[in-house]
């Protein structure tokens, strides 16, 4: 028995009876009182579930404000843990059934009353890890190989002696790290500028300034290479080792273990679903109108306006909510569930949401959303991630097999994949998206060809930013590139509010800046590349742009189809009005969409700014009064113009600013290589009818254009509960190479709820 007191292993770094009371209590063994005792006594059954470190959470014994910082910290361990639950029975054996263990110094009352006793650890010091959250998942990963993903605890893990080969990349750990604390780090400082310039930033950016007196606690960051699986930097938090407060819990990984609503960062699965389908396409019209989907349910935009006539491609580019809804509704809120679970999505449960599914309401970790759009950046095919190459014993055999990027399952054809890539891509061209566009990333010769989608959920706790960027070629990844898809999540820790009518955020205001900043950093010296395009399979015809028919006029645009699902002729010009939606055809069969469709094209002949629909929005050209791709009309779909000339194309209103904050600033593009220039459009003049009812103003409700806010208001997700410090030895600076790297010894697996 002494032996085994002297050698076992209890977890937080401590081997042995003693270390473990030194490690834990900061006492020595006869110090310790019953509750203490037992708690120890407990741990060698499952030293890594048991972890005392792992299980306790930061208490503040003195009120203070939210963003302080508390001057007393202690670490406790929660009386509904299973470790003090593991002592209370210990506890209750000793008093129940008296042994020659119990002794004579308690009795069986004092064994009763150490049930009651609050377990408060030590102060803890750790050496400081390389990516610390990359490190646990690590370890779960290996847990899981080892012994399989249902076992409460692995022997072989505990035993230690194992060398690991893992993905990360230290240099493009450091770049995600230095991005992420940019953004909640740097803001909250005495002096911002100085923090900064310490990250190796020239100067305070205007959006990290900011962010000063916005109440954004965290961020994360996770980068995967989509052509292998590997996962290779990785972001759980802002600041591992900062000090947490209920709004910053630094040790949590919200990239492996937070579940996240992605707002509208999910919308290009449902499109995708929908295009591979072929129950639309890349060019299928739909009608972004005020719309009572039934039950109350009626999403908007969040600047109010009903575009009217939008073609799937800009639906998805400028995220606007109604269509993406009405595809869901196409699609079928089942199919879709299954289908993004398909892409690499893991949910929490089963679906909870119906229509507004399409709106990202349903949570899920960043680690799988961001192999979700590895899949579509892979060609539509999935092959997961992983953060292991190898595992050896001490003999240098290996324990399992080493990775090789599985074949993978195809989720969806390559031509669909395809065609939600270059619609995605779009909105990193400023000529085509010049309000996303600006955050476009900058390669050695110019524009790199990258995808962005970004999502703000509807009551602005969580801001998302995702994409890729265009797969190296041999030549590339010998010289170190990777194919990567990026997702940057920021919010708060305990799910509060980051953005207020006094202070608004979104995703465009901080994700989508570290999201670039890192993408651009990480990939300044790699050489460009462009996203392959199927060799067969893909069609490309000039259609209307609102119609999606057919077209020979001159704003025409170019759009690619799935081979045979491309339109077959244009539009009988004597077509206007409703009709056009009923030729169309995918609305046709619900009847309350086309009711809404009719209500709206009649306020339309009033001219735009006509309110009405189930909320009380505004009859809107695409896509503002200062950004109109296709001019001030929409197209033959209002009666006065049938039979007319189509408007001038694509033209660049000066934008006045606007009060609501809805709309970001851009500056016009200008034409590059075979673009189209953009045409100015001459000053306007007051053209808009007024409504019935007496006029309303645009929302005041801050909010991203277009809207990411779905309408209905999920269940509130619990708030998470920290991992504080692990102390298990950290794996030595892992590298992309192969060479073998040790294991950490014997220590807890992240436990943490999932928030």
């Amino acid at each position: 028995i002494t032996a085994y007191l002297n050698q076992n292993y209890y977890g937080n770094q401590s081997y042995g009876v003693k270390a473990a009371v030194r490690s834990y209590f900061g006492m020595e063994l006869n110090e310790l009182d019953a509750a203490q005792a037992a708690i120890i006594a407990g741990l060698p059954k499952s030293p890594s579930n048991y972890d005392l470190v792992r299980n306790a959470i930061e208490e503040c014994p003195t009120v203070v404000a939210e963003d302080e910082v508390c001057p007393d910290p202690k670490l406790v361990v929660p009386k509904d843990s299973t470790v003090v639950q593991r002592r209370d029975l210990i506890l209750g054996l000793l008093a129940d059934g008296r042994t020659p263990m119990s002794g004579d110094q308690y009795s069986s009352a004092d064994f009763s009353a150490a049930e009651s006793e609050e377990v408060t650890l030590a102060a803890q010091t750790t050496p400081r890890w390389i990516a610390p959250h990359f490190v646990w998942a690590v370890r779960d990963e290996l847990a899981d190989r080892l012994c399989g993903t249902d076992t409460p605890s692995c022997t072989a893990l505990e035993l230690g002696g194992l060398r690991v080969t893992t993905t990360l990349d230290t240099e493009l750990q450091s770049i995600a790290e230095k991005w992420v604390q940019a953004a909640a780090v740097v803001p909250r400082q005495d002096n911002p500028a100085a923090a900064a310039k310490a990250l190796g930033f020239k100067k305070l950016e205007p959006w990290m300034a900011n962010l000063e007196n916005k109440k954004l606690r965290n961020s994360a960051l996770v980068a995967l290479d989509y052509q292998t699986g590997e996962l290779v930097a990785y972001v759980g938090s802002a600041d591992y080792y900062g000090r947490s407060t209920r709004a910053f819990q630094a040790q949590y990984d919200v990239i492996g273990q937070g579940y996240r609503q992605p707002g509208s960062a999910f919308k290009p699965f449902n499109y995708a679903t929908g295009i591979e389908d072929k129950a639309i396409t890349a060019g299928t019209m739909l009608m972004d109108v005020g719309t009572d989907f039934g039950g109350g349910y009626t999403p908007s935009d969040a600047d109010r306006q009903e575009r009217g006539p939008v073609r799937v491609r800009s639906a998805l580019q400028f995220s606007l909510n109604i269509p993406a809804v009405k595809t869901m509704g196409i699609n079928g809120p089942d199919h879709v569930f299954a289908k993004a679970q398909d892409f690499g999505m893991k949910f929490q449960g089963p679906r909870t949401a119906e229509l507004a599914l399409a709106l990202g309401v349903q949570e899920v970790r960043p680690v799988d959303l961001v192999t979700a759009y590895g899949t579509l950046a892979n060609s539509g095919k999935a092959i997961g991630h992983t953060t292991i190459l190898a595992i050896k014993d001490v003999n240098g055999t290996d324990v399992v097999d080493p990775y090789v990027p599985p074949e993978g399952t195809q989720v969806i054809s390559p031509q669909a994949a395809y065609i939600v890539t270059d619609i995605l891509a779009d909105n990193t061209n400023k000529n085509i998206n010049p309000f996303w566009g600006q955050f476009a990333i900058n390669g050695p010769d110019g524009r790199r060809p990258a995808t962005l989608k970004t999502g703000t959920n509807n009551d602005a706790k969580d801001l998302n930013a995702y994409g890729y960027i265009a797969p190296p070629t041999e030549v590339g990844r010998a010289g170190g590139a990777y194919a990567l898809a990026v997702g940057v999540w920021n919010g708060n820790s305990d799910n509060s509010l980051v953005s207020t009518a006094q202070a608004p955020l979104f995703s465009i205001d901080v994700s989508t800046y570290v999201w670039q900043g890192f993408l651009t950093e990480a990939s300044e010296a790699w050489p460009e590349t462009n996203f392959e395009r199927p060799a067969d399979g893909l069609v490309r015809v000039k259609i209307d742009p609102w119609t999606g028919f057919l077209s020979t006029e001159a704003n025409a645009v170019n759009e690619w189809f799935i081979a045979g699902t491309e339109p077959t002729g244009p539009l009988d010009p004597n077509t206007c009005g409703i009709d056009v939606v009923s030729r169309v055809g995918v609305e046709s069969s619900f009847g309350s969409w086309m009711s809404a469709d009719e209500d709206w094209l009649r306020r339309a002949g009033r001219g735009p700014g006509t309110i009405g629909g189930p909320d009380r929005t505004r009859v809107a050209y695409f896509y503002t009064g200062g950004f109109q791709p296709y001019g001030s009309s929409w197209g033959p779909l209002v009666e006065a113009n049938c039979g007319e000339p189509l408007p001038t194309p694509s033209c660049f209103i000066v934008p006045t600013p606007d009060p609501s904050g809805v709309i970001p600033s851009f500056e016009a593009p200008a034409p590059s290589g075979s673009e189209v220039a953009a045409l100015p459009c001459p000053t306007p003049s007051p053209t808009e009818s007024p409504s019935e009812s007496p006029s309303e103003s645009p929302s005041a409700e801050p909010s991203l254009p277009p809207s990411e806010a779905p309408t209905p208001t999920p269940a509130p997700t619990p708030t998470p509960t920290p991992a504080p410090t692990p102390t298990p030895t950290p794996t030595p600076t892992p590298t992309p190479t192969p060479t073998p790297t040790p294991t950490p010894p014997p220590a807890a697996p992240a436990e943490s709820a999932a928030p």
